[in-house]
């Protein structure tokens, strides 16, 4: 059929549940699936009394979701149906199952407001999960980047042949340094982790060998707290037979750490040397440091 003008949309229609009727009443409360329904108006519904439909206004009246009969209702009275129409000339709320891809705008979310910061973990995203439409927090498909990144140096030189492990540490505080997120935390030497994760930890070290010694730079890990569990995760040896000088070198060790358990998984820095091995730190440079990058979650 072709219209004049717009054509009319078509409303939600639906059938009110079966009211029993209670002798010497006149309202009654109206729900569809035991949940109360609010109709437009009176002349958005059909509704049929002893066989009889009435007429809105005159014959009942409605109220929200009360409907309400110009009379008091007597026993033996039957509430045939309430055929609730909707809004002939508004969509209202669309019927189960009869909106589409092809009923959703383009342009939907063009003209809202962005969202222009991190949203929280509360904030729900749709999916399509296995076709099914499903809701989920963003707390639970967050992450990826980096999360965690902090750098410590060595404060004062150390001159022995067996230091296990090194303890002079600070954060590195110069004016242009930043850690991201919570940071790694140090006691007598022990490095913690704030959260489990994949880290990369990466060591430079600068040092001086005596001459005709070596030197053993060694970064350890462990996952019992250094209880019984002392793996070496990276090492670099360095010898010198000249015996016209004793050089400098600077030493890179550098491995991937799986912290599964921040109360006992750790690292330290050590080392061994054959003779006395000078170790340089200081308060003010990156002489010897020690660098934490938590890559991703643990594995």
């Amino acid at each position: 059929m072709a219209y004049i003008g717009r054509e009319p949309q078509v409303g939600n229609f639906q059938v009110c549940d079966a009211i029993s009727v209670v002798n010497g009443q006149a309202a009654y409360t109206m729900q569809v699936n035991s949940v109360n329904v609010s109709p437009e108006t009176a002349n958005h519904m059909l509704v049929s009394l002893n066989g009889v439909l009435q007429a809105p206004g005159s014959s009942y009246t409605v109220s929200g979701s009360t409907i309400t009969f110009a009379s008091n209702l007597v026993t033996g009275d039957v509430i045939d149906f309430i055929q609730i129409l909707g809004s002939t000339l508004d969509l209202g709320v669309p019927s189960n199952d009869t909106v589409g891809a092809a009923q959703i705008k383009d342009d939907l979310i063009s003209g809202t407001t962005a969202l222009a910061s991190e949203p929280a973990d509360t904030d729900e995203f749709l999916v399509s999960d296995a076709g099914t439409l499903k809701r989920i927090d963003y707390s639970l498909i967050k992450g990826g980047g980096i999360t965690e990144a902090d750098m410590y140096r060595l404060t004062a030189n150390s001159n022995d042949s067996d230091v296990t492990p090194l303890t002079a540490w600070e954060r590195v505080d110069d004016a242009t340094f930043s850690k991201m997120g919570t940071g790694i935390s140090v006691s007598s030497g022990i490095f913690s982790f704030p959260s489990t994760g994949l880290y990369l930890v990466k060591v430079k070290a600068m040092t001086r060998v005596n001459t005709g010694a070596y030197d053993n730079l060694r970064l350890r890990g462990s996952n019992d707290n250094f209880s019984s569990n002392n793996d070496v995760l990276a090492l670099q040896s360095y010898g010198m037979h000249s015996t016209n000088a004793n050089p400098y070198q600077s030493n890179y060790l550098e491995t991937f750490f799986n912290c599964t358990n921040v109360s006992t998984h750790k690292v330290k820095f050590d080392f061994h040397a054959s003779s006395s091995l000078d170790i340089y730190g200081d308060t003010n440079d990156n002489v010897t440091t020690i660098a934490f990058i938590r890559l991703g979650d643990s594995q």
